[in-house]
């Protein structure tokens, strides 16, 4: 067994609850291996999930204390529960496309504009894949899905000079990061400093699904050629891009530790609040 799984996994969630050539372990041992890193033990930890194949996943895995929300609820939740955790404690989130940039939007602003101390990683499929694999809010324009059979047509969150992280970093995140799940180091060093920023961290991870969109999409379940064609699609931040290019990966935004996080604020308040309750 990989010895981060049994350092900090529950043995009846390893190795792993999700199809076969699935990005999302890779994801999970991305951000797992960031906690290593950090000598952050299974006490200084409090796992967040929601639902989708990153929920079903990452849903009590955790050797630790953990939580899981309904859909798009994770973020009012995580943020109430940092008023009561002591300092040095730390609230990760894995939530799936559609939890973050559909449904659940508007509490992950809110949450980014108060900058709660929580990083939330992306598990971003491409689509709604485990109800079938349905285009979603980052499908690719022109894939072919279960409910685009001519091709995804509609507007979307990261082409055509839209990109969510501008409007995340707009509410007011601390730390923006997107990545592949295949992106290794680079990936993880992202993950690092998204975990040391004492605020709002979100870190975008684009991964493969062959079972619904790598069959429909591309035509295989071949899981070389998904990953090949996800890893040709991406450029460095620092890279030129090219026609094919639809992710830029990297570091989007680093304001870590530049304002105070949302319970300090809260707490900051009622001190105040009662100072001069005290007074009269």
């Amino acid at each position: 067994m990989d010895y981060l799984a049994e350092k900090y996994f529950r043995i009846r969630k390893t190795p792993s609850t999700a199809c076969s050539g699935c990005g999302l372990g890779q994801t999970q041992k991305m951000l797992t291996k960031a906690i290593d890193d950090l000598d952050l033990g299974i006490e200084d930890v409090i796992w967040a999930t929601s639902i989708g194949c990153s929920g079903r996943q990452t849903f009590a895995m955790w050797k630790g204390d953990g939580l899981a929300a309904t859909h798009g609820r994770i973020y009012a939740m995580m943020s109430g529960l940092t008023l009561s955790l002591p300092p040095g404690k730390k609230i990760v989130c894995t939530v799936g496309d559609g939890d973050a940039f559909g449904i659940g939007l508007q509490h992950l602003l809110n949450a980014a504009r108060r900058n709660v101390d929580a990083t939330v990683v992306v598990c971003d499929n491409l689509g709604y894949q485990s109800t079938g694999g349905q285009y979603s809010w980052t499908t690719p324009e022109g894939s072919v899905t279960d409910s685009s059979p001519y091709g995804m047509y509609e507007p979307n969150w990261i082409q055509d000079g839209r990109d969510i992280l501008n409007i995340i970093r707009e509410a007011g995140a601390t730390f923006l990061a997107r990545h592949m799940s295949m992106d290794g180091e680079y990936g993880l060093e992202s993950m690092r400093k998204a975990l040391q920023n004492r605020g709002f961290s979100l870190v975008h991870v684009i991964f493969p699904c062959i079972t619904n969109y790598a069959s429909t999409a591309l035509g295989t379940r071949n899981t070389v050629n998904m990953f090949r064609w996800i890893k040709s699609r991406a450029r460095r931040m620092d890279e030129t891009p090219d026609k094919d290019t639809i992710w830029r990966t990297g570091v989007y935004f680093d304001a870590s530790n530049s304002r105070p996080d949302y319970a300090s604020v809260i707490k900051g308040k009622v001190k105040d609040i009662d100072r001069r309750s005290l007074v009269k």
